[in-house]
C-alpha cells in the first residue's frame, strides 16, 4: 500500500487543477486546527480544494509541499482496513528533508469514507508541521462526537450548490451595486435560467436531457454511497422508495408514522425506528432537510409534523414523479435553501388561529425573520390570506417587518403590525448573503 500511496501523491502533484468558479465560502485556516468543508456530493468541494491549492502555488508554495488525496479513489480503498499512518509515511518517504522543517499542506477529500480518520488527523495536527484541509459529505463532521475525538482541533464550513450570486459569477454577470434597467433585465433572464438548472456546478453548461440524467445519477450516488454503503442498509429499495416519496412531497408536511405507513403499504416491514434513522441519514448527507414547527417546547416542536425540503429545486424536478409537485413548492424550496445557506436553524410557524407562515428564522434563539412564499399574489383572496397570516404572526412574535417572496411581484405593504415587503425571488436571492457568519 505504501508504494500505491506514493504514486498517487506524485500523480496528483503533477495533475492539472480544475479550479472552476471562485466560491463565496471563506475557509480561514487557524493554527493547529483542521479546516473542514462539508456538503452534499457534487456541490463543488473538490474544486474548492483545488482553488485553495492554486492560491498556495500562486503565493510561491512548492508543489512538493502539497499532499492531496481523494478518498473516493478506488486505489485508496484498502486504506479503510489499514492504518492511515501509511499516508504520512509515504509522503515523508518521498520528501524526508521536509519533515519538521517545512509546512506541508494536506488536502484530504471525502475523508469520511475512511473509518477512524479522526485520530489520524488529530495525530497529524499534533506531531507534524502541517496545515490540514478536509472535505466530507456528512453532517456528522459537524457533530460534537468529531469535535470530541479531535479534541477541538477542527473548524467546519458548509458548502451548498451555487447560490444565485455564484451562478451570476459563473455567467460573468455583475450583481453588486445599483441596477440599471439593462443590468436588471440580464439578472432576471439569468434567474429564469437558474430556475431551470439549479445550482449544481456540473449541470450548468449541459442541455436539459443530460441535466436530468446527471441529477438522477447524483441521487443514485447519494442513496448508494452516502446511505446504503455507509450505514450498511439491508433494504436499499425501501430507502430509495422513501427518498422518492419525500422528493415528490417537497415543501409538504410529513411524520415518521406516515412514512412508516407508506413503506408498509408498499410491502416493506420497516420499523418506525429504522424509518426515523433513514430520514436522519438523508439530512446527514445534505440531501433532504426537515423543518420543525417553531415552539418554545422542544418536545412539541419535535412531535409535530415536519416539512421536507431538498438541497436543490432543479434536482427535485429531475427526479420527482411530477404527480404532486408544483412550481409553488419549488419556489418555496428555492427560498428554503437560500435561507439554510446562511442560517443553520429554520422553522415554520403556526399562529394561534392556525394560519401558517412558511419560514421563521431565529437569531440567538429569538425570532427575527418571517418569510412567506407565494408564487403569485394576483388573486385578491390569495393576497389577503398571505398578508393576514404574516400580520397575525408579527403581532404574536412582536416583529415589525416580514417578507413575501413571489415570482415577479414587487411592492411594500404597511399593515397594523408593521411593514411587509413583497419582492420577486431574484431580488430576495440577491439580498441574501451567500453564507452565515
Amino acid at each position: 500500500m505504501l508504494e500505491t500511496v506514493k504514486s498517487i501523491i506524485l500523480d496528483l502533484q503533477e495533475a492539472r487543477l480544475e479550479t472552476g468558479v471562485p466560491r463565496s465560502i471563506q475557509m480561514e485556516p487557524v493554527r493547529k486546527k483542521a479546516a473542514v468543508c462539508i456538503g452534499v456530493r457534487r456541490s463543488g468541494k473538490s474544486t474548492y480544494l483545488h482553488q485553495r491549492i492554486q492560491r498556495l502555488l500562486d503565493s510561491g508554495v512548492s508543489r512538493q509541499n502539497i499532499l492531496y488525496l481523494n478518498f473516493f479513489d478506488d486505489r485508496l480503498h484498502p486504506l479503510r482496513h489499514e492504518n492511515l499512518g501509511v499516508i504520512a509515511e509515504a509522503y515523508y518517504a518521498l520528501y524526508p528533508e521536509k519533515k519538521n522543517a517545512e509546512t506541508v499542506y494536506c488536502f484530504f477529500d471525502e475523508i469520511q469514507a475512511v473509518p477512524g480518520w479522526e485520530p489520524f488527523i488529530d495525530r497529524m495536527m499534533r506531531t507534524e508541521k502541517c496545515e490540514v484541509y478536509l472535505t466530507g459529505s456528512s453532517a456528522h463532521m459537524l457533530s460534537k462526537e468529531v469535535a470530541t475525538q479531535m479534541r477541538g482541533r477542527a473548524l467546519s464550513w458548509e458548502m451548498f450548490p451555487f447560490s444565485f450570486r455564484e451562478f451570476l459569477d459563473s455567467k460573468g454577470l455583475e450583481s453588486e451595486g445599483p441596477l440599471s434597467t439593462r443590468k436588471r433585465l440580464l439578472i432576471q433572464k439569468a434567474f429564469e435560467e437558474y430556475w431551470e438548472t439549479g445550482g449544481f456546478p456540473e449541470v450548468l453548461a449541459i442541455d436539459g436531457r443530460l441535466r436530468i440524467k446527471t441529477h438522477q445519477e447524483y441521487l443514485n450516488a447519494i442513496l448508494f454511497r452516502d446511505l446504503v454503503e455507509r450505514h450498511d442498509i439491508s433494504h436499499p429499495k425501501a430507502v430509495s422508495d422513501l427518498a422518492h416519496w419525500m422528493i415528490d412531497n417537497t415543501a409538504s408536511l410529513y411524520s415518521v408514522n406516515r412514512l412508516t405507513g407508506y413503506l408498509k403499504s408498499l410491502g416493506y416491514n420497516a420499523p418506525r425506528a429504522a424509518v426515523s434513522d433513514y430520514v436522519e441519514w438523508f439530512e446527514d448527507a445534505y440531501f433532504l432537510f426537515a423543518v420543525c414547527i417553531f415552539d418554545a417546547s422542544l418536545a412539541r416542536s419535535n412531535t409535530n409534523p415536519k416539512k421536507v425540503y431538498c438541497i436543490d429545486h432543479a434536482l427535485v424536478v429531475s427526479v420527482a414523479s411530477g404527480i404532486l409537485l408544483n412550481s409553488g413548492h419549488l419556489l418555496e424550496n428555492l427560498v428554503f435553501v437560500a435561507l439554510r445557506r446562511v442560517h443553520p436553524e429554520i422553522f415554520y410557524y403556526k399562529t394561534k388561529s392556525g394560519k401558517e407562515v412558511d419560514f421563521i428564522v431565529p437569531v440567538r434563539g429569538r425570532p427575527s425573520l418571517l418569510v412567506q412564499v407565494c408564487e403569485s399574489l394576483a388573486a385578491p383572496q390569495t393576497k389577503k390570506r398571505e398578508l393576514a397570516a404574516l400580520n397575525e404572526a408579527m403581532a404574536e412574535l412582536g416583529l415589525k417587518e416580514a417578507r413575501i417572496v413571489t415570482r415577479n411581484e414587487d411592492e411594500t405593504v404597511e399593515t397594523d403590525e408593521g411593514t411587509i415587503r413583497i419582492l420577486p425571488a431574484w431580488r430576495f436571492l440577491l439580498d441574501m448573503p451567500d453564507q452565515g457568519g
